[in-house]
């Protein structure tokens, strides 16, 4: 199948019950600012653009979300235990964006958004998450002219931050993400 835009990428995840289970999980634990995010997303764009007919295996689901008010990492691990009872098998990983840049050592985020847009890759700022009547929203913060054309840059927070680089080009080299999907191009962060 072809995937040129917004709307198509909604109606893949749409129809890929998988997917809406997971995001049907995330969103009934009614967290603020809430996305399922990074390579859930680009996988399935990635995969849908090989025409693999099975899904590339994930090392984690990630969820986001934004909440000043409860900063304790230990909620974000009561959480993944909360999803692993409604889905087990997942590798769920929970991250409250509100403290996150600690751990990033920037400046704090203002939003889940504003944390995807600091991303080491344009490919893997996307996040997904249900509206009230269970349709899909995503939100691609660095656009989606990346991933649709196959191609892994760094994010402007990258390329303004020369400090990242390192972590840019050393995720390229774990990731090895042109093994698992031909047809992509890897750019350094300096071109």
């Amino acid at each position: 199948m072809v995937i040129r835009t917004e709307k198509d990428i909604i109606q893949v995840v749409e129809r890929d019950k998988w997917m809406m289970d997971i995001l049907l999980a995330a969103k009934s634990l009614d967290l603020p600012d809430w996305w399922v995010c990074a390579g859930f997303v680009r996988s399935k764009i990635w995969d849908t653009l090989h025409g693999f007919s099975e899904r590339t295996p994930m090392p984690d689901v990630d969820v986001i979300y934004f909440d000043k008010a409860a900063l304790d990492e230990s909620r974000e691990k009561m959480l993944e235990e909360r999803l692993k009872g409604i889905l087990p098998g997942i590798p769920w990983s929970v991250k409250n964006e509100a403290r996150m840049h600690l751990v990033n050592h920037l400046p704090p985020y203002l939003s889940s958004e504003d944390a995807l847009s600091k991303f080491p890759e344009t490919a893997t700022a996307l996040g997904l998450k249900l509206d009230d009547e269970n349709r899909v929203i995503l939100c691609a913060p660095c656009g989606l002219a990346d991933v649709l054309n196959l191609e892994v840059r760094p994010t402007a927070h990258f390329l303004q931050n020369p400090e990242l680089a390192p972590i840019y080009e050393n995720r390229m080299k774990q990731k090895n993400w042109k093994g698992i999907w031909p047809r992509i191009t890897v750019y350094p962060i300096k071109e």
